[in-house]
């Protein structure tokens, strides 16, 4: 009987010890891995926008795929172009799915959104084309690869003076903060270059989702004004363009780094020919080797040029593992954050990046306009 119980006894420590084995293993496989969550738009309004931002992400993982010899596993949620979403799908991100720094998104209102989650956590968040200060104000935990839109505004409100204008009309899609803040940084520059008040002549809101803007147009076009300045989400701006041309309203028409989608193309036709925009990213200025190996990857990939959208989000990645690497860390947030805010002179696709005090990254600005159906490069604005 003693004989039988030491073998039972024996054979269970055993089983212990597989099982004990198994989940060191089991263990040791996670930990091999970092995760680094991704909440883009890849439905809603904003879809267009958030999937070239996705194909930058993923396309930056293909090239990089590890950091400090550990794998890149990339959480991809969708944020659903909703505010509530944008903060819940991060705080899963956060919590369930344990990530150590998250990339996103398109829309500053959606990142603005989660600002205060990853802040709370104390996760890093790199920005991707979400250009309103707002995202990263008073959030040690917030970055991004892009400009912003003080400079944005200044840029185009400039484009616009050098081209001969002298009263402009701005037409906000108020219900997004930042068709909001562009168009203030805008009318902010535009004044100071004209030296009157009275130089813009108008400002007119609408809603995101709106389709008429025969009424905001037809009071715009009797103030006769030289250009219009329309930041706002790619489809609402190609209908608003395509309206203004069915009532004679043949002013040049202005916008901000939204624009650049086909989407912006397809719904405007010929009627957004000629339609300027201020952006991140052009071949013409594709200057880095990182900036050669990402367009050799991308045409081979889609059989087409890239989108400003697509190498801000591939910078991004970048910056997060840089951040990761200088860090020497995959599981401490905290000082991956700390790594991630020194970032200075990184070779990005679109330069090479430095972030300021406030998480900015300091970005030179390219202006493209629609030609022949095609964003075509028109010229660079560096920072000064």
């Amino acid at each position: 009987m003693k004989k039988i119980l030491s073998v039972l006894l024996a054979s269970t420590f055993a089983v212990g010890m597989l099982a004990g084995c198994g989940g060191e293993k089991k263990d040791a496989a996670k930990s091999d891995v970092i995760k680094i969550g991704v909440f883009e738009p890849l439905t809603g309004d904003n879809a267009a926008g958030g999937e070239l931002e996705l194909r930058g992400i993923k396309l930056a993982n293909k090239l990089h795929p590890e950091v400090l010899g550990k794998k890149v596993e990339l959480v991809i949620a969708d944020n659903k172009s909703d505010k509530a979403e944008a903060a819940s799908v991060a705080a899963r991100l956060i919590e369930k799915d344990k990530v150590k720094v998250i990339i996103g998104t398109y829309g500053s209102s959606l990142a603005m959104a989660a600002g205060n989650i990853v802040k709370e956590n104390k996760i890093p968040a790199i920005g991707t084309s979400c250009t309103n200060p707002q995202v990263t104000a008073n959030n040690d935990y917030y970055f991004r690869a892009c400009f912003i839109d003080p400079f944005q505004g200044t840029v185009m409100a400039n484009y616009a003076y050098k081209n001969g204008a002298r009263k402009v009309a701005i037409i906000q899609e108020v219900s997004n903060d930042y068709a909001v803040g562009l168009a203030k940084f805008f009318k902010e520059a535009f004044v100071k270059l004209t030296g009157s008040p009275d130089s813009v002549i108008e400002v007119a809101n609408y809603q995101t989702g709106d389709k008429d803007f025969s009424a905001i147009l037809t009071n715009i076009k009797a103030k006769n004004p030289d250009a219009v300045f329309a930041p706002g989400n790619f489809t609402e701006s190609a209908l608003l363009i395509k309206q203004a041309r069915q009532l004679g309203l043949n002013v040049p028409f202005l916008g901000g780094d939204t624009w650049e989608t086909q989407e912006f193309i397809d719904v405007g036709g010929k009627d957004v020919e000629g339609a300027s925009l201020s952006t991140a990213f052009d071949r013409e200025k594709a200057t880095t080797e990182e900036a050669k190996k990402f367009l050799d990857a991308y045409v081979k990939e889609y059989k087409g040029e890239p989108s400003a959208l697509t190498a801000l989000a591939y910078d991004a990645y970048l910056i997060a593992i840089d951040g990761i690497k200088r860090a020497g860390t995959t599981t401490d947030s905290v000082k991956i954050r700390d790594a991630i805010a020194q970032t200075k002179d990184l070779e990005t696709v679109t330069g090479k990046t430095t972030l300021d005090k406030n998480g900015d990254a300091i970005k030179a600005a390219i202006i493209k306009t629609v030609k022949d159906g095609k964003f075509k490069y028109l010229d660079f604005v560096d920072v000064k």
